[in-house]
């Protein structure tokens, strides 16, 4: 009867803190923060719903793949969520993103081409 925007999962299952430095990509099911730096690709496997969020001391040197994906830091490669993207005021993305449903706060930076995908889509 309503239309139900997909909502982002708060559960985190990974954290990558403010003092971590991971090189190689990062392959995860369920939801992953990150407060630190990741030199590589983030992808979400599996068929469940999936959550990455990027604090604002958070930076993503790579591509990130998830259902749905919160910028408040920096990522340079581009941004695929079958569900919702979500940029904060000071988020800054170097790439191209592909989304099912966006959400940008005034002072968010996109530098690259902005796609909308069915949200049924697979990533």
């Amino acid at each position: 009867m309503f239309n139900r925007e997909p909502r982002p999962q708060t559960r985190v299952d990974i954290l990558i803190g403010p003092s971590a430095r991971v090189h190689g990509d990062v392959d995860f099911t369920g939801g992953l923060h990150i407060d630190g730096h990741v030199f590589g690709g983030v992808s979400a496997y599996g068929s469940g719903e999936s959550t990455v969020s990027v604090s604002a001391t958070g930076v993503i040197e790579g591509g990130v793949v998830a259902t749905h994906v919160v910028v408040n830091g920096v990522v340079r490669g581009d941004v695929h969520a079958t569900g919702k993207v979500a940029l904060g005021p000071r988020a800054k993305v170097i790439g191209n993103v592909r989304y099912g449903i966006i959400e940008s706060a005034a002072g968010a930076q996109i530098t690259g081409t902005l796609v909308q995908v069915k949200p049924d889509a697979k990533a």
